[in-house]
């Protein structure tokens, strides 16, 4: 049995710094990141991602995101694995479960997904997630931020 999601999620606090500078403006980041989710997913989150800035200010990022809350009515946490691009304007990619990170509820979760942030004042963006609860009458899901 497969569910979908959908939620919001709002960037609360963003530390990034510069482990490397590469030619020209290039570099290596690190960012640190908090994040709130309401709708489906209601809870909180916290990602840690590598970036690598090219000169023209886009990017390629991979991470990992924690996600503390409730998804489907259950509750607990799950890690996620991130990989994506920024093109200066958004950052779309692809995010998976980490298998058996998912904890009380959530336990057995998995599922793949996408996501697209785009680069806005507010920092909010859409979510939409389909997740499948192993062992738990729950089931299946993707996500797209």
């Amino acid at each position: 049995m497969s569910t979908h999601a959908q939620a919001k999620f709002e960037v609360q606090s963003w530390d990034e710094s510069t482990y490397e500078e590469l030619d020209g403006d290039a570099k290596l980041t690190r960012a640190s990141v908090g994040q709130g989710f309401t709708g489906d997913l209601e809870g909180d989150g916290s990602v840690e991602w590598l970036m690598c800035y090219r000169e023209d200010k886009t990017a390629d990022f991979v991470g990992l995101q924690r996600f503390v809350g409730r998804l489907g009515g259950r509750s607990g946490s799950f890690v996620m694995q991130t990989r994506g691009s920024f093109d200066g304007t958004e950052a779309k990619g692809s995010l998976a479960v980490v298998e058996r990170s998912g904890t009380d509820e959530l336990a057995g979760i998995t599922g793949t997904g996408a996501f697209a942030a785009p680069l806005v004042p507010a920092r909010q963006c859409a979510c939409t997630a389909g997740r499948k609860y192993g062992a738990v009458p729950i089931p299946n899901a993707s996500s797209s931020v």
